[in-house]
């Protein structure tokens, strides 16, 4: 007897599901919604692989297997220009009442995003249920130094982590404790929560700053600058 397949979780139904061409044809390009989950987390969002499976409730094989179908029908309908629509495939829908919830931290200062993460002397601390915030608060963190920032926010439960210019080792600190980061935001603090989970967060995953530990000077790289 076959094995089932098994079904894969989608946290996010598209918004979008139709993409037309000046093209006329019959053929048209059918992307799964687990093939489509795999582009929201890893392109859109920033997963890595490891995460999206997490994520997805699947094995990481069974992630690239459906993100390398995923890339190619893209390619076809860019390159060919036949229409492509988003529908079907074996998923569960996550969206039970208390099933998906989220403690997220925004490096903030005034209520705007502050734009260096390990000198960042406060936290908006936003905790998530099914895509509402139900309690946000500020958190002082001004007496934790950089290298200690991720047990700080571990141990607040925090799962996700928006930020403006964040280095490269307190970037893999916060990795390490499983933490997602997503650097290179920039604007309203709360703003950026509600733009997260509304799946529009606009964020730069290559922002970055090289802090010098014995002088005051720094350099940023990517669209933000720290102060």
């Amino acid at each position: 007897m076959a094995r089932q397949n098994k079904k894969k979780i989608i946290g996010k139904m598209p918004e979008y599901t139709h993409f037309y061409s000046d093209k006329c044809g019959e053929l048209k390009i059918i992307l799964s919604l687990e093939e489509y989950e795999t582009i929201r987390l890893i392109d859109y969002l920033g997963y890595d692989q490891k995460q999206c499976a997490l994520t997805m409730g699947v094995s990481r094989s069974t992630v690239v297997s459906l993100y390398n179908l995923a890339r190619k029908k893209l390619a076809r309908f860019l390159l060919e220009g036949h229409e492509m629509e988003i529908q079907g495939g074996h998923y569960h829908l996550q969206q039970s009442k208390g099933e998906h919830k989220m403690k997220i931290a925004v490096t903030c200062v005034n209520g705007e995003v502050f734009q260096h993460f390990g000198h960042c002397p406060s936290f908006l601390i936003c905790e998530v249920e099914d895509g509402n915030i139900i309690h946000s608060s500020m958190v002082d963190a001004s007496q934790s130094g950089c290298g200690a920032l991720a047990g700080f926010l571990a141990d607040l439960g925090v799962d996700t982590v928006i930020c403006g210019g964040i280095g490269g080792g307190a970037k893999n600190h916060l990795t390490a404790s499983g933490l997602k980061v997503l650097p290179g935001a920039s604007g309203n603090a709360l703003a950026q929560v509600e733009s997260y989970i509304a799946g529009t967060l606009h964020y730069d995953p290559d922002s970055e700053c090289e802090h010098h530990e014995h002088d005051d000077n720094h350099h940023c790289h990517g669209h933000h600058q720290c102060h």
